[in-house]
């Protein structure tokens, strides 16, 4: 953790942050602060430079456009990928999910290159668009409860082999590939479509992420009563026959 305050940077934005994906940063915050550490927030728009020092990094969902813009901005800037370098801990959803991987398709149809920080490639797909509730079992190592969370996505990302999957899906398409697969994730950079926002459904998600910020393996308890009531009402929905 850099200086005496955790580093909580929220990443472009004006360009990232469809679906009320900046309450991934509210929750994170928040949840450091129930434990009373001292934390830091940083909005970083695209016409910043990405600090180097931050300690959690979080990149939101965005629309075709924007999410080349981007692309293109992140490259340029190489901030992200030091920090990445350096240790930082980034989480990512959907079009920010497809940027951290090798490349994606674009809106002018191109491929795009992305960050390299996740062994993935995303493609889009020719069905029928990713819409709806989805239900996942996380990967056992990272000792989380069950995955509840929204997709709307036309994209298909492919695991490479050093890439683990964030999530196996019990209810909607993941990463679109059929294989159950939802997500992706390797030490220290993660990848999801989950919207909701993901971290208020699944809070304990963000306290993966202060652990590993942290390096300790276990927070003081909080009031987790809200939480757990809207994840048993989301899941409660989604589990319901049509």
């Amino acid at each position: 953790m850099s200086d005496n305050s955790l580093r909580l940077v929220w990443v472009y934005p004006d360009l990232l942050s469809t679906y009320g994906d900046q309450g991934n940063a509210l929750v994170v915050e928040r949840r450091a602060r129930q434990r009373r550490l001292d934390v830091m927030r940083i909005d970083v728009r695209s016409d910043q430079p990405i600090p180097t020092s931050g300690d959690i990094y979080l990149i939101g969902g965005g629309e075709d456009r924007p999410q080349r813009l981007a692309a293109e901005r992140l490259r340029r800037d190489g901030g992200l990928s030091r920090a990445a370098s350096n240790g930082a801990i980034i989480f990512s959803v959907c079009a920010g999910y497809q940027i951290l991987g090798h490349e994606f398709i674009n809106d002018l149809g191109e491929r795009e290159p992305g960050l390299g920080l996740l062994d993935v490639v995303s493609t889009r797909g020719e069905g029928e668009r990713c819409v709806g509730d989805v239900l996942g079992d996380i990967d056992p190592q990272l000792g989380l409860p069950q995955l509840t969370g929204f997709e709307n996505h036309q994209g298909i990302t492919h695991l490479g082999p050093s890439a683990r999957p964030f999530a196996r899906t019990i209810l909607g398409r993941g990463n679109g590939t059929g294989d159950g697969t939802e997500g992706a994730y390797n030490e220290t950079v993660f990848g999801t479509y989950m919207h909701g926002p993901v971290m208020a459904r699944n809070p304990q998600i963000a306290d993966l992420l202060l652990k590993l910020a942290l390096d300790v393996n276990a927070l003081p308890p909080t009031d987790d009563r809200w939480y757990e009531a809207l994840r048993a009402e989301r899941i409660a929905t989604a589990t319901q026959p049509a």
